[in-house]
């Protein structure tokens, strides 16, 4: 599950430095800046902070991207408007918090279709399904739907590095996206519930049919 991230070196653009870091979990993460804290790394995005075991460290590496490009003056005339591809919000909350596409639109299609509008019985709402006290706790609105696509794949790339040292890590991952930390812990892993359990088989489901097509 490893995001490879292609640079393209642009004339006339300033350059920032980043890391990438692959976890032993074979997902990454990418941060704005670095910190070695004995054995764990701390490491800073544009989300907040997170400490990482260095034995969950498999791979560091230093990218350099561009930045936005300087306007030209006024005075030189626009030859040719060269349209701009907007990308799909799930892309690009996903590649901007280290996680497979594929995975966190498998996630978006089970929980809502991608529908905005979709409100659960219990009370979630939007894309990815986001609970009102959830979507709090993420700082996001959940009825704006790049806050709450963005706010859902944090949430899942938050459990997934809380699960990075079980052998079930993506299952207890979503299992605590579907119905809590607390169930997952209670059972140690995922919990006997007949919803939850269908909700994780259908997401790793729609995720190999993805990946299929991807390849």
């Amino acid at each position: 599950m490893r995001l490879i991230v292609i640079l393209f070196a642009l004339s006339g653009l300033s350059m920032q430095a980043a890391e990438v870091i692959l976890l032993s979990t074979g997902f990454t993460i990418r941060a704005e800046r670095v910190e070695a804290l004995g054995g764990s790394l701390r490491l800073h995005t544009a989300q907040g902070s997170v400490d990482i075991p260095l034995v969950h460290v498999a791979e560091r590496e230093t990218v350099v991207e561009p930045m936005a490009p300087i306007a030209p003056p006024p005075s030189v005339p626009v030859a040719v408007v060269v349209p701009v591809r907007v990308e799909d919000p799930v892309e690009a909350a996903a590649r901007k918090l280290g996680l497979p596409p594929e995975f966190v639109k498998s996630v978006a299609r089970i929980e809502s279709a991608f529908q905005q509008k979709a409100i659960s019985p219990k009370g979630a709402i939007g894309v990815m399904q986001l609970m009102p006290a959830t979507a709090r706790e993420l700082g996001v609105d959940p009825h704006d739907a790049e806050q709450n696509i963005e706010g859902g794949t944090r949430l899942l790339r938050d459990l997934l590095v809380k699960y990075q040292n079980e052998p079930d890590q993506v299952r207890r991952a979503l299992a605590a996206y579907n119905a809590g930390t607390g169930a997952v812990a209670r059972y140690n892993g995922t919990p006997p519930y007949a919803e939850t359990q269908n909700y994780v088989n259908k997401v790793l489901a729609e995720y190999q049919r993805l990946r299929g097509t991807a390849q």
